[in-house]
Order: structure tokens, then sequence, then C-alpha cells
């Protein structure tokens, strides 16, 4: 499984960061990662220097093996909140997506 973090010029990415993140997702997702291809973490400021309590959006897309992508968003305070967020989120929707998908086999 393959992951990528992205994020804009507001938000701090560096290496340390990216390995962070990369380091969560794969904890969460190892039940998921051999049914996994790639994962994809979009982390962006949406309200600019307004400082709101839900100005940092995380937005992740997974892309199932032979399945079309599947993408969450979250918002949050800050980069951390927003990604565990989401990742939360796509858990629940990997569980529900794989469930739906061996019950159909």
């Amino acid at each position: 499984m393959q992951i990528q973090f992205n994020s804009d010029s507001r938000i701090e990415g560096g290496a340390d960061t990216a390995e962070a993140v990369e380091a969560r997702i794969r904890e969460r997702l190892s039940r998921f990662e051999a049914r996994l291809t790639r994962i994809e973490v979009h982390v962006g400021d949406v309200d600019g220097d307004r400082n709101g309590p839900r100005g940092v959006e995380a937005k992740i897309e997974a892309r199932p093996a032979g399945d079309r992508p599947v993408v969450v968003t979250d918002r949050a305070a800050d980069a951390k909140g927003a990604i565990a967020g989401a990742l939360g989120k796509l858990v629940a929707l990997l569980d529900t997506h794989f469930s739906k998908a061996d019950a159909v086999r």
C-alpha cells in the first residue's frame, strides 16, 4: 500500500509530519492493507487568516484494488485533528465497503 501526503503552503507538511501521518495510517488501516493499493492524504487551510474552529480540512482518498476510489473529508482546528477525524471516517467506510463486497462474493 502506497501512501502519499500533500499539504498546502499554510500547513506544515515536512518529512516528520509525513512520516507521522504514514505511521498512523498504516496502524489504523493494517487490516485493509492487502486490499488497498494507494492512500492519498490532502491537508489544507480552508479559512485562511480567519483561524476558525474548523479551519483545516483533511481529505483522504483510498484506492481499493480493482475498485473505484473512496474519499472522506473532515475539518478541525488543526491538521492532526482533521486527519484523525477523516481517518476514523475512512475506517468505517472501508468496513462497510469490504463487508458489502464480501457479501456479494
